[in-house]
């Protein structure tokens, strides 16, 4: 298929009206800031096409290379998807590889729980580039804004946006210590009781939470959606979304949770165009996350959970 009228249409549509901030977003009506091209809206996305294969061999790698923890038949899956979306489209090659590339970043170290302080640095320093580098090839070696941060999207919370809030405290409340705990998921986690030890914790837990905004929302959501339907594009973020946070400690029936939370998060930044509502959301939850993990492992501590 090559390039052809469709490719030329899409990367035509990518690159107009991507002036801007990558941090300022725009109107909630117009400009989809983080979501990829301002015109998104208005062209029309097949709810089949070709590229959904290679699309689905990306997410589909993720699960080799974080969930089940094969390395070799995961690069051979997104090497797969990238030479087939070479061969489909080259708008969509770009916004595939651009996620690749964070995969492969982040595939290079193990993302298991280990708060002690030379893991830390190197996960964080690791995550960190993971976002870096997709950012900076999109936006200098490609030539646009694809990938934004909508700090300030200029917009007030809604009644609902607002009322949400608590929402996810409750829910966070009612689901995590029956699943951490039942589930025995607490133990992929390390017992804290020294306070450096809680407070590196309560830091790398919230990192990751803004983190996986960052990238699975921001990166793979926003370019994946320049292509599919959000529907679409919100289920291939979740795998993957879901494939790492298996790898980070969620596991047993933890998919049933986060796969979920993954496709809410997808779709609270379609509704809201705003990282810093997501985050907020996100940091709630996790905040919920780091109660329960210390509990669990200390059950005089902070026995205020149901399970």
């Amino acid at each position: 298929m090559g390039d052809g009228a469709a490719g030329s249409a899409k990367r035509a549509a990518g690159t107009s009206g991507s002036t801007g901030s990558p941090v300022t977003g725009g109107t909630r009506g117009g400009t989809s800031a983080g979501a990829g091209p301002a015109t998104s809206s208005a062209r029309v996305r097949p709810r089949a096409s070709w590229g959904l294969v290679p699309a689905t061999l990306l997410s589909a790698s993720a699960v080799l290379l974080f969930g089940a923890r094969e390395p070799l038949p995961g690069y051979a899956l997104l090497a797969a998807a990238i030479g087939l979306a070479f061969a489909i489209d080259r708008a969509l090659f770009k916004d595939l590889l651009l996620i690749a590339i964070g995969l492969l970043i982040i595939s290079t170290i193990s993302v298991e729980a280990d708060i002690s302080y030379p893991n830390m640095a190197l996960m964080g320093t690791v995550l960190t580039v993971a976002v870096l580098v997709p950012y900076l090839l999109s936006r200098y070696a490609f030539g646009d804004h694809a990938i934004r941060f909508p700090i300030r999207t200029g917009q007030r919370w809604t009644s609902l946006e607002r009322w949400y809030l608590p929402l996810v405290l409750l829910l966070g409340y009612l689901i995590l210590p029956t699943y951490f705990i039942r589930s025995g998921a607490y133990q992929n986690w390390p017992a804290v009781t020294a306070p450096d030890e809680i407070a590196r914790l309560f830091v790398g837990v919230g990192f990751v939470g803004i983190w996986d905004e960052l990238f699975f929302i921001c990166t793979a959501f926003a370019l994946l959606r320049r292509h599919f339907p959000d529907w679409q594009a919100n289920l291939l973020q979740a795998v993957i979304f879901t494939s790492f946070l298996w790898e980070l400690g969620y596991q047993s029936w933890g998919p049933l949770m986060t796969f979920p939370f993954a496709l809410l998060q997808g779709y609270t930044f379609a509704l809201t165009k705003s990282l810093t509502y997501v985050v907020i959301v996100h940091l709630l939850f996790d905040a919920v996350v780091f109660l329960v993990i210390v509990h669990a492992h200390t059950r005089d501590w902070l026995p205020i959970f149901l399970y």
